[in-house]
């Protein structure tokens, strides 16, 4: 079999199998990454909010007394759950010694009219909760402007999270904690089967798979085209080649 590759198909090939298998091996990494993240949730000790936030021992289990700020919520844009749009209510939670942490306490569907918000019921009774500790959300991508945050108007719609304008529209400083409020709390809305992350390891597995099936197919196509040159090549070679009878002639 005559296999002869150019040397500018050779060079694509080594820079695409290396790129493909690149990002195949990252998203095996990934996939060990969450593996560890869904165990680490799953094994998560039960712990008092004062606790956990000491040891900033993410997904614990915790519980807290105090109350809840009754009239000042935060909804948070973009957030779907089971298909459709709405927002994640954030509402301050003040602990006994005066720390406010945020809580998570589910999803509300949001009406294309975003200037008719949707109603955030609550009390400010003091009351036991009871959730899961984890990291305030973060920015992400900024799509347009983002919403400017006053003191005099409640609820506040925000496209992204920025824990600094938050705090001016309080007027509190807040622990660096989230707390997403247990599925069984009835002070909580829809949406809240909490999970360690929204991708789970299999997802990157099946990334990592794809990954490599294009790696091996980029060797295999390289592997064709080498194999359909040569024949070429060979071909070429033949036929400029004077035959055996000619020659004799002369």
């Amino acid at each position: 079999m005559s296999f002869r590759p150019s040397l500018a198909l050779t060079v694509t090939l080594v820079i695409l199998a290396a790129l493909f298998g690149r990002l195949g091996l990252w998203q095996l990494e990934r996939k060990a990454e969450k593996a560890a993240l869904f165990e680490r949730f799953e094994q998560a000790p039960s712990l008092s909010l004062e606790q956990a936030l000491e040891r900033n021992d993410r997904f614990a289990r915790v519980e807290a007394y105090g109350r809840f700020d009754a009239q000042r919520h935060f909804l948070l844009d973009n957030r779907i759950w089971q298909g459709r749009p709405g927002v994640h209510v954030l509402t301050p939670f003040t602990l006994a010694d005066g720390t406010v942490v945020l809580v998570n306490r589910g999803w509300l569907p949001l009406p294309p009219d975003r200037s008719r918000l949707p109603e955030v019921f609550g009390d400010d009774h003091p009351r036991e909760i009871r959730g899961r500790l984890n990291v305030l959300p973060t920015e992400g991508q900024r799509l347009g402007e983002a919403d400017r945050l006053s003191a005099d108007r409640w609820p506040q719609l925000m496209t992204y999270f920025d824990t600094a304008p938050v705090e001016a529209a309080l007027g509190q400083e807040l622990a660096p904690w989230l707390v997403q409020l247990d599925p069984g709390d009835p002070a909580g809305f829809e949406g809240r089967d909490w999970k360690a992350a929204v991708m789970e390891p299999k997802v990157h597995g099946a990334y990592a798979v794809q990954w490599f099936s294009l790696m091996i197919a980029s060797i295999l196509i390289w592997t064709t085209l080498g194999v359909r040159r040569g024949r070429m090549l060979q071909r070429s070679q033949d036929d400029s080649r004077p035959s055996a009878n000619g020659a004799d002639k002369e």
